[in-house]
């Protein structure tokens, strides 16, 4: 893991060497990173879109028949809430706010369930585990408590490694599950606006990849000491594939269509 770690280093400082990129790659990169992290965030959530259905929707605002209105909105409304958590992390380098975070999640929900798009859940709820068994999440009367620590600690933590703090700031925010959906696609967001406020790309958590990211997650709840480690080393994986990505792309001069 530290060696991973280490070439990571490497490659975002090679990668700094090379800003600021020209409007040509930063438009390149960002019509990527739009389509990879929607179709593979809505996917991990049961999307049956395919990678080119999304493109589709994306780039040419075309309707795929034999899919849901839903899967549409989730697709339209993802790539919405990439561009707020952009804007964001342009404003602000360090802070992330309970407004930021209900924010993504109205996003996310708007159109699909307007109701509960930025609301606190007034439900308990639970998943099923890989095991069979049923993980239960914070209480509803618990939530707004629960909320509030999360962003107090996030505002006191003193941790340096930027990725290590990304992947905390996911774990901790899907372990109290605060809205009745779209909790995981929340939670990847705001690891990718941590990642934004310390100058690394996003990392793309991609589907092929969901069984380890789910396991390393249920290990995180199960154990007393929240062992994060195996979280951890998936984050890392993603976030050096995205900085292969991100780096081809732009030294090669790669126009991606």
């Amino acid at each position: 893991m530290q060696n991973l770690l280490a070439r990571i280093y490497q490659k975002k400082e090679q990668l700094d060497k090379l800003r600021p990129l020209s409007d040509a790659h930063v438009k390149n990169l960002k019509n990527v990173y739009d389509i990879q992290l929607t179709y593979n965030s809505n996917a991990i959530e049961g999307s049956t879109l395919t990678y080119s259905e999304t493109k589709l929707i994306l780039n040419e605002g075309i309707t795929i028949g034999g899919k849901s209105m839903n899967e549409h909105l989730e697709t339209i409304n993802h790539k919405e809430a990439i561009g707020f958590i952009e804007e964001v992390a342009k404003i602000n380098t360090k802070e992330i706010t309970l407004s930021d975070i209900k924010n993504i999640h109205h996003l996310i929900l708007k159109g699909i369930d307007n109701k509960n798009a930025g609301v606190y859940r007034t439900r308990n709820v639970g998943v099923v585990k890989s095991d069979g068994e049923i993980h239960n999440f914070a209480e509803p009367l618990k939530i707004n408590e629960k909320m509030n620590e999360f962003i107090d600690w996030l505002h006191n933590q003193t941790i340096e490694e930027p990725i290590l703090l990304a992947t905390l700031v996911h774990l901790k925010f899907v372990s109290i599950h605060p809205f009745i959906d779209g909790n995981g696609r929340t939670a990847r967001l705001l690891m990718n606006l941590v990642l934004l406020q310390n100058g690394y790309p996003q990392a793309i958590v991609k589907v092929s990849n969901r069984v380890e990211y789910i396991q390393a997650i249920e290990k995180y709840q199960q154990t007393r000491d929240n062992d994060y480690n195996d979280f951890y080393k998936v984050i890392l994986k993603s976030v050096n594939d995205s900085l292969d990505l991100y780096s081809t792309i732009i030294i090669n001069d790669i126009q991606v269509i």
